[in-house]
């Protein structure tokens, strides 16, 4: 029962981040872009690339949620299917940024 709450603490930050990123806001906070320098940064479309990383994080979110879900109502198919939904985001938006050039400014 206390990890359901851990669960539930956790996924608080993550949604205050998901909501910032959604309205393009905390492109700072993104690893890697923050580490650019202000050339390569001027080559993309900062709000795309926040807005993306939102949608991202709400992914995220809800997989915490089954997480606190599973834990807190003992399904533990919702633990497994929170996972698969987790690692499936995971490697999904890293092929997506990854290929191509979705987010570069023309």
């Amino acid at each position: 029962m206390a990890s359901a709450f851990i669960n539930l603490i956790v996924l608080i930050p993550f949604l205050t981040f998901a909501i910032a990123l959604s309205k393009g806001k905390g492109a700072f906070l993104i690893a890697g872009y923050n580490t650019l320098p202000d050339s390569e940064k001027a080559q993309y479309d900062e709000t795309a690339v926040c807005k993306f990383m939102g949608k991202i994080m709400y992914g995220i979110c809800f997989s915490i949620f089954l997480w606190f879900l599973s834990d807190l109502l003992e399904i533990p198919h919702l633990f497994a299917i929170g996972m698969l939904l987790f690692i499936s985001l995971i490697i999904f938006s890293l092929v997506y940024v990854n290929t191509g050039n979705r987010f570069k400014k023309e």
